[in-house]
């Protein structure tokens, strides 16, 4: 059997944008995706922790210092607020044992202030 754990976590972003016209996606700093092993076009839930939103897309690498929602998304969240990115895996029983989810948490301007 298969189970789904927290593999990869962006902590407390400041969102710089929402994009209504854009395609859809999260656009995140290629800095942050790199330091939470999250690929570009991977499966993502974003929290907001400013108004208790929740919604499942796609990261996408933005700018540097960018979290921008985009498409329908945009309508989750406005530039301000602070917002959590997860990404899940489905492991074996086997596999449990081995798991060390990355967890990046985020300063101002969206700079990684520790990797965990």
């Amino acid at each position: 059997m298969l189970r789904c754990f927290l593999r990869a976590k962006i902590h407390r972003a400041m969102l710089t944008g929402a994009d209504r016209d854009y395609i859809g996606s999260i656009s995140i700093d290629p800095a942050l995706l790199r330091a939470a092993d999250i690929a570009p076009f991977e499966q993502v839930d974003v929290y907001n922790v400013d108004n208790g939103e929740r919604l499942t897309t796609y990261a996408i690498e933005g700018k540097p210092g960018e979290i921008c929602l985009n498409g329908a998304a945009a309508c989750k969240g406005e530039p301000g607020q602070r917002v959590i990115i997860a990404a899940y895996a489905y492991l074996t029983p086997e596999d449990v044992p081995a798991l060390a989810p990355r967890v990046v948490i985020c300063g101002p301007g969206n700079v990684m202030i520790a990797p965990q």
